[in-house]
Parts: structure tokens; sequence; C-alpha cells
């Protein structure tokens, strides 16, 4: 996509290994994909993920609006939504259209709210970048109105295969 500088230092995310680093101001970037807020970038330390809050430190960067949009009222629909904002950092696929998430459950819980229940899975066992996607998608569905608690669990039944990857998802691929 396009060279960048970082203006101050940030905490980022090597991909695929799932470890925190800080990435030191000054430091060159190379933008890979800025898909639902966060950033994949390229370094001379790999490619980090750089979270949506901290984007701001990409000189020159901006930020794509619909990853942020408000949602007015609460919905089951409202929730995939959410989770349509939510990518795989090397993949430049939403994890609803990867075949990523296996159920979604909404308990109302009267006047406090409601929780919401996920639970998805991850292309390979060993991803270390799981717990960070798990916790994009919680933060986002957290966000959405009247919710008072949203968990996301990763699980490994059924195990994930590219077969589970929707049409609309095999066509951004080029898989078909």
């Amino acid at each position: 996509m396009s060279d960048h500088t970082l203006s101050r230092e940030v905490a980022a995310t090597v991909i695929p290994a799932g470890t925190p680093v800080n990435l030191p101001a000054g430091l060159s970037v190379h933008i890979v994909q800025s898909l639902g807020g966060n950033v994949t970038v390229r370094t001379d330390h790999g490619l980090c993920r750089i979270a949506q809050s901290d984007a701001d430190a990409i000189e020159g960067y901006t930020a794509d609006d619909a990853a942020t949009a408000t949602v007015e009222e609460f919905s089951e629909a409202a929730v995939w939504d959410a989770l349509k904002t939510c990518f795989d950092p090397e993949i430049p696929l939403n994890i609803v259209d990867l075949g990523l998430v296996y159920d979604l459950s909404v308990e109302d819980l009267a006047e406090s709210g409601r929780t919401v229940e996920v639970k998805m899975t991850l292309t390979a066992p060993g991803c270390g970048m799981g717990p960070t996607i798990a916790e994009d998608a919680r933060q986002k569905i957290a966000a959405l109105p009247t919710v008072a608690a949203a968990k996301v669990h990763i699980v490994w039944d059924p195990v994930w295969s590219p077969h589970m990857i929707s049409d609309a998802g095999r066509k951004v691929l080029g898989l078909e």
C-alpha cells in the first residue's frame, strides 16, 4: 500500500506469533492491510499489527471511518455487522466471511442489557494472533448499545478448512 513513519513509540503485535513488541518512533513502516480499523505493517521486525487506538501514530495514515461506525439500536444483525469489521491481520477478509465464527448467542438480561457470546475458531491451531483477534471481536461487540457483557470463545471443533469461506469471501480472495 504505502510507506509511512511512526510519530511515536507504538505497542504492536508480531504476526503470526502474537507476541507484543514496541515499535520505536521514527521507524519506517509499510502498510500491508488496514481493514477493520487495525493496521498490518511490514517493518524491519517483520509483520506487525498496530491496534486501531494507536493508528494515529502512523504519519499520513487516515483511518477508515466505516470501521468506527456507530449503531443506534441493538440487534443480532448489528452483532454480525460488528464481527464483519474484525479481520485476520494476514488475510484481507473479515472473520465472518472467512468462516471463523461458528455460533452467536444473545441472552436478554431484562433491564440490565444483554450478554452476547460468540464461538469462533482460527485458520490454524498454532496461530498466536487468536487472542488478539478474539479480543478485537469482543471489544466491538461490547461497544454495541445495551450490551452488558461480551464473551468470545476460541473453539477447535469443527476444525476450520477453506471450504468454510463464504461465497462472497471466495470472490474477494480470488478463489472463484
